[in-house]
């Protein structure tokens, strides 16, 4: 867990993942906008020469952030906090990339290498899986610092979607976009917030099985890729790769939360199995 963890921060800092690739290459393809073409192309370039060069993509390595899903036929033995921790001290030590520090007290605002609770560890727990599954996600300010979340009292959806999208309208220019937006909609503040998060980390290019969902996530990205903003805030058709959306039921009160990523999108993740062997994706 600990070689893992430190590996899984250490490599999201230096690639870009395939889906997240290959919808820039989509929209460049289809993008109109010339000054948003060469940007969309220069990223791709990006891309590729960070994970040739072995350099980390953005100099915001962000806050380290982890998802863990549990299998329930998983076999551990270790104090998983403690073990990500560790993994992250130790990539900091090997100061290899010499990265900048990053983790900020929240009421001195003193920037260190690490501090209280880091790296932030949340869980999850999957039925009948034999492996411990570890996604890193770090998050830096750009796109950090835009997430929101509004409480309603029976909204109806056009209420949602327009929140949605004005929130999306007024930031995205301010965190490198096109930005991937993940929706948490429905249960509580929190349970919103985690599945902004769960959505935001999913697959670009995977269908949302709930047709209703599936509606909401086309007309917003519409929405927001009709706003001219573009790539890097300098106009075109492409400010979001991706809008995915995921609900809970809840009780007439519905919060509303929305997590965005940057266009580097980082995330990786690795399964570590029960007989040892691990498996990145």
């Amino acid at each position: 867990v600990r070689d893992v963890a430190a590996a899984l921060y250490e490599r999201s800092l230096k690639s870009v993942p395939e889906d997240t690739k290959q919808a820039l290459r989509c929209a460049l393809a289809v993008e109109t906008n010339e000054t948003a073409r060469n940007t969309l192309a220069q990223m791709i370039k990006s891309a590729k020469d960070t994970e040739r060069a072995g350099f980390v993509m953005c100099g915001d390595s962000g806050i380290p952030v982890f998802m863990i899903k549990i299998g329930s036929k998983a076999v551990i033995e270790a104090d998983i906090k403690t073990a990500v921790k560790d993994g992250f001290d130790a990539f900091i030590e090997s100061k290899n990339p010499v990265i900048l520090p990053h983790v900020t007290d929240p009421l001195t605002l003193e920037p260190k290498y690490t501090g209280k609770e880091v790296p932030l560890v949340s869980y999850d727990f999957v039925y009948g899986a034999d492996y411990l599954e570890l996604l890193c996600s770090p998050k830096g300010l750009g796109t950090g610092r835009w997430a929101d979340l509004q409480v309603f009292s029976f909204p109806s959806i056009e209420d949602i979607q327009k929140y949605i999208f004005e929130t999306a309208a007024a930031t995205a220019a301010q965190m490198c976009p096109p930005v991937v937006i993940g929706v948490g909609i429905g249960g509580t503040i929190d349970y919103a917030s985690k599945m902004a998060k769960d959505a935001m980390v999913r697959r670009i290019g995977t269908v949302n099985p709930d047709p209703a969902l599936r509606e909401m996530e086309t007309a917003i990205f519409k929405a927001v890729n009709r706003t001219g903003i573009g790539p890097m805030g300098t106009g075109g058709d492409t400010t979001t790769l991706a809008v995915h959306i995921k609900t809970a039921a809840g009780h007439g009160f519905v919060p509303v939360a929305i997590a965005f990523n940057c266009w580097p999108n980082r995330r990786l993740s690795a399964k570590i199995h029960n007989d040892g062997a691990v498996e990145y994706f």
